[in-house]
């Protein structure tokens, strides 16, 4: 098993310098409006005029920061300090706070709502940097941002956190994080990547309240979006914590969820806590597999009221995979998790990396052909995914 281990690692990071991180110095690095670009569609073609987007900038600067603090390339160091001043100058809301949800390519705020899964993408890419370099003002952004959400988006009276309001924190009509989204006020994902970044700035920042709110935060996800009948992660809530939006399965979801709040619960450091979590990180990526298909791939989701299956093959699902089931051999011994993480990214090598101009494509269809509709670079196409897969890998095999 350590040859598996050794050489994904090996190949993991070879992928990761020369086909991710080429790509987005070489192509997206906005030199006339400062920053990056906002897009690079399927067919190569870059968008300099693209609105340029919360998440995709704060995951740019999370990328960057982690591949400098693994890897030490001054490179790397110079593109997240450009997000980080980019995302300062210009994302964050000098009047009321948070960050705008997207700019203009000039730098000109485009949808002033703040949507706080966006703000806890800022938190975890700020975190990331002050974990990277010591750097004071990432650190004190991150928490006035994290301060931000505690204060506009947790719910007193029902416990979690909503998901989006307007400029100055009055209620908005349209929570959607996308148009693929229902319009619930609350979700798994928004949880996910609040108690993400959470976990990070606890690395850097190991204040009371932090630890308060992931403590929270994991019980939240145990308690309350576990589906304790079938294991999986449900995706839509009302206030109450009523489950929303019919019988919907996120595959790629649950297997992200399953290592990041096995994350959580290890960097809290509280035995309790992991004695809670562990068995139900075994059970929800176990629920999971259900996605796996026999080429080591696994479908994004699945709606089980209308039939209706998501076959298409999405890079970041993929990559989520590969360090759910890594993190569920490295933790639990079960050597046949890391086979299957071994058989997705065999499957990523072959059908998703474009080694002839970079980066990966968005997802493979059902027939096996590739999506060229999606975008290669974009607002929700970012070096984050498939960074964080190959970052992992390397961190985890030292």
């Amino acid at each position: 098993m350590s040859n598996i281990v050794s050489t994904m690692k090996t190949e993991m990071q070879d992928v990761l310098q020369k086909n991710i991180l080429r790509f987005w110095l070489d192509k997206m690095v906005d030199q006339e409006h400062g920053g990056f670009y906002g897009r690079i569609d399927g067919h190569e073609h870059l968008h300099a005029d693209a609105e340029k987007g919360a998440i995709l900038n704060a995951r740019i600067l999370w990328a960057f920061s982690a591949a400098y603090r693994v890897l030490g390339d001054k490179a790397y160091l110079e593109a997240a300090s450009r997000a980080k001043h980019y995302i300062i100058d210009y994302f964050i809301d000098p009047e009321y706070g948070g960050v705008y949800w997207s700019l203009d390519c000039n730098g000109k705020p485009l949808d002033t709502k703040k949507q706080f899964y966006a703000i806890g993408f800022a938190i975890y890419g700020m975190s990331e940097y002050a974990r990277a370099t010591g750097d004071a003002e990432a650190l004190k952004v991150a928490i006035d941002l994290y301060r931000c959400i505690e204060e506009h988006a947790l719910d007193h009276e029902y416990n979690g956190y909503i998901e989006a309001m307007t400029r100055d924190w009055q209620p908005i009509a349209d929570m959607r994080l996308s148009e693929l989204d229902a319009n619930y006020p609350k979700s798994q994902n928004t949880h996910l990547h609040i108690i993400e970044p959470y976990t990070n700035l606890y690395r850097v920042w190991k204040s009371d309240e932090l630890k308060a709110s992931l403590h929270n935060l994991i019980d939240i996800f145990t308690d309350r979006i576990l589906n304790p009948e079938t294991h999986h992660l449900d995706l839509f809530f009302d206030m109450d914590w009523k489950r929303g939006a019919g019988a919907l399965e996120s595959y790629g979801h649950d297997i992200e969820c399953s290592w990041l709040i096995h994350e959580a619960a290890l960097v809290l450091g509280d035995a309790e806590v992991l004695k809670k979590v562990e068995p139900i990180v075994e059970m929800v990526a176990k629920a999971s597999e259900k996605g796996l298909n026999a080429d080591g791939s696994m479908v994004h989701e699945a709606n089980l009221d209308t039939g209706y299956v998501d076959s298409d093959l999405h890079w970041w699902v993929q990559a989520e995979a590969v360090v759910g089931f890594f993190n569920i051999y490295q933790y639990f011994g079960d050597e046949s998790a890391l086979q299957k993480a071994q058989h997705c990214w065999t499957y990523i090598k072959e059908n998703l990396i474009d080694n002839e101009n970079g980066e990966w494509h968005w997802s493979r269809r059902k027939d096996g052909t590739l999506n060229l509709d999606d975008d290669k670079a974009g607002f929700w196409k970012c070096p984050y995914h498939n960074s964080r897969m190959c970052l992992e890998i390397i961190e985890r095999t030292v």
